[in-house]
Order: C-alpha cells, then sequence, then structure tokens
C-alpha cells in the first residue's frame, strides 16, 4: 500500500472511530472545545470543535508528528430546535464516508423523514463542499468545509 492510500485508509477509519461512532470527547485543548483524537502507528487525527447548536471545528491529521492535511467546518442548525433522531441520523451518514468522499458523508442518503445531501469539489489535496439535511424536505441543518494538504 503506498503512503496516499496508507492515509486515505487512515482518515476514513479515523473518521469513523470519532464523531461518527458517538465516541466522548477527550480532555478539550481549547476552553469549552469537544476533543476527539484518534491514532494508528504514524498517524494521529484530532477533530476539534467548539460549539454545538452552531460549531465550528477542524479536523487535522499528522504524519510522524508533522501535519499533513485538514478540513475547517462551520455548521448549524435552520430549525429552533434539535429534532428527535437528527444526531443519530447525521453519525449514520457520516459512517458512509468513502474513498470518493472522505470528507464528510455520501452524496446523497435519506432514512425516514431525514435526507441527506452533500456537493463537494475537488480532491484530498484542496476541496471545497457542503452537506445539508432535509426533514420531511425542508433543510434544518447545514455545514460548510474546506481544507486540503499542508505543507512547511
Amino acid at each position: 500500500m503506498n503512503q496516499k492510500d496508507a492515509f486515505l485508509s487512515f482518515l476514513l477509519r479515523a473518521k469513523q472511530n470519532t464523531y461518527a461512532s458517538g465516541a466522548a470527547p477527550g480532555l478539550p485543548s481549547r476552553i469549552h472545545s469537544h476533543d476527539l483524537r484518534y491514532q494508528e502507528g504514524d498517524f494521529l487525527y484530532l477533530d476539534t470543535y467548539l460549539g454545538g447548536f452552531y460549531f465550528i471545528g477542524e479536523e487535522a491529521v499528522w504524519l510522524r508528528e508533522v501535519p499533513c492535511w485538514g478540513m475547517n467546518y462551520y455548521g448549524k442548525m435552520l430549525v429552533p430546535e434539535i429534532p428527535a433522531g437528527f444526531s443519530d441520523f447525521l453519525k449514520a451518514m457520516l459512517m458512509k464516508g468513502d474513498e470518493q468522499n472522505p470528507f464528510r458523508g455520501p452524496a446523497a442518503g435519506s432514512e425516514g423523514e431525514f435526507a441527506y445531501h452533500c456537493e463537494w469539489q475537488g480532491n484530498l489535496q484542496r476541496f471545497t463542499g457542503y452537506e445539508i439535511i432535509f426533514l420531511k424536505e425542508k433543510p434544518i441543518y447545514r455545514l460548510e468545509f474546506h481544507g486540503g494538504e499542508i505543507k512547511d
């Protein structure tokens, strides 16, 4: 397996073993931050975010303690209350990220009255995108993301 394939495989496992899995955050790195960490061999992944109803965060990957990739995101609920089942639905969609879309979830998915839509441009080296969740065809949540490779 080459290093690019190893990185992509690690990134998908890291995402599936942190927020999407329902893992509890570890010790915060900043005041009121939620930090989720995953490590395998030479790779380290950290997802850190602030807020909940409206939130901002960053995912980053280090290879042998050198930052090599990152993604920033900002998301918010578009309704006054988080609907029952929303968090479970979002996590289920995030578990379906794959090699074609390792940024968030799949291009589209649905379960019950929830529907998920994600669009992106670019590749792992440089990308932008957004995701929207609908309830009964009404948008209730939106997140925007961007990122790419990091090199000194």
